[in-house]
């Protein structure tokens, strides 16, 4: 292995390991917020938190996109995506008017498990995770449709669809 090669997959795990720290963070957050204020609002002002954090990502990612631009933002984000795509690798459908994925691995749900959250407790914290993608996509003014990793769902995670506003349907 060269030098490269064994950066790389050196700086891939931290990368793999800052993603988990961060689900730990939510997680940790989500209880302490819930023993001060209760499930509903502790999850509400996480939500509001995080879709903030991606509408403010939206505004230096996505600055040159309009809202009938949803193929174009979708393979924006996929060439960003971290890791090469490794991290959240994703089946896409691309369209002339829209693009979707369907999250196949996600490194904060991984984590999650991991810590031993049940499926309900798992739900909740998908849900307020997928509000960052919807602050960073609604903010582009495309339609967004978005459905978080439920019970029952599989071994998955989120399905993401983008759509041009002025697109019939």
């Amino acid at each position: 292995m060269t030098d490269a090669e064994a950066r790389a997959e050196k700086l891939s795990r931290e990368l793999d390991f800052a993603f988990r720290n961060r689900a730990d963070l939510y997680r940790l957050f989500l209880d302490e917020l819930t023993g001060e204020l209760g499930a509903e609002k502790a999850e509400a002002i996480m939500v509001r938190t995080i879709e903030q954090r991606g509408k403010e990502v939206a505004a230096a990612a996505f600055a040159r996109f309009g809202p009938n631009d949803a193929p174009a933002i979708g393979e924006a984000f996929l060439a960003v995506s971290p890791d090469g795509g490794l991290m959240y690798p994703t089946d896409i459908e691309r369209g002339p008017d829209h693009i979707a994925f369907k999250v196949k691995r996600c490194p904060l749900k991984d984590a999650w498990i991991e810590a031993g959250v049940g499926d309900e407790k798992l739900a909740t914290l998908c849900r307020i995770a997928g509000a960052f993608d919807r602050g960073l996509f609604e903010a582009t003014g495309v339609r967004f449709d978005n459905v978080t990793w439920t019970p029952g769902h599989g071994s998955g995670c989120c399905h993401i669809a983008l759509t041009n506003r002025d697109a019939a349907g």
